[in-house]
C-alpha cells in the first residue's frame, strides 16, 4: 500500500462514524484510529454553607437542623456575631504583599487600624491598595494569595477593638 492510498483511508475515516479501520495485505498492515472525543462529565454542585449569626438566622427547620450542626464553625460562637468582614471593593487578583520580597501587609492575630493597608488588589495591571475601615484584631484571612476574588468578595474577618 503506497502513501496516497493512505492519505485517501484517512481522509475518508475522518469524514466518516468509523471508529477504527485496520488494512492487511502482502506489503504489511496498516491501522487508523479516529480520535476520542473527551467525555464531558456534569457534576451536580455541591451546595454552599454559610454560617449566620444567631442574631440573623432564621428560625432552624426540623429537617435542616442536623446539616447545621454537622458544620463547625470557623471561629468560636461567643466571638462570631462581633466579628466585622472586611470585603473586597472590586474583582482582581489579591495579594497579601506590596512586592514578592516584602513581608505579609497584615499577619493572621495582628492589629489593623481605620487606614492601613490591608492587601493589594491587581485589576487590568494596575495595583489597587486596599485600606481598613475599621480597627482591631484580624481573627482570619478568608482567601490564599495570589488567587482570583470578585466584587464584595470576604477577604478578612476582624474582632473590633
Amino acid at each position: 500500500m503506497d502513501l496516497k492510498q493512505i492519505h485517501e483511508l484517512i481522509k475518508i475515516v475522518n469524514k466518516s462514524n468509523i471508529g477504527e479501520i485496520s488494512i492487511e495485505d502482502k506489503d504489511g498492515k496498516v491501522t487508523i484510529k479516529q480520535k476520542e472525543e473527551p467525555a464531558v462529565t456534569i457534576a451536580p454542585q455541591q451546595a454552599q454553607v454559610y454560617n449566620v449569626p444567631a442574631a440573623h438566622a432564621p428560625a432552624p427547620v426540623a429537617a435542616a437542623a442536623p446539616a447545621v450542626s454537622a458544620v463547625a464553625p470557623a471561629v468560636p460562637e461567643a466571638k462570631a456575631d462581633n466579628l466585622i468582614t472586611i470585603k473586597s471593593p472590586m474583582i482582581g487578583t489579591f495579594y497579601r504583599r506590596s512586592s514578592p520580597d516584602k513581608p505579609n501587609l497584615i499577619e493572621l492575630g495582628g492589629d489593623v487600624a481605620p487606614g492601613d493597608v490591608v492587601c493589594i488588589i491587581e485589576a487590568m495591571k494596575l495595583f489597587n491598595e486596599i485600606e481598613s475601615e475599621v480597627g482591631g484584631k484580624i481573627v482570619k484571612v478568608l482567601v490564599e494569595n495570589a488567587s482570583p476574588v470578585e466584587y464584595d468578595q470576604p477577604l478578612f474577618l476582624v474582632e473590633p477593638a
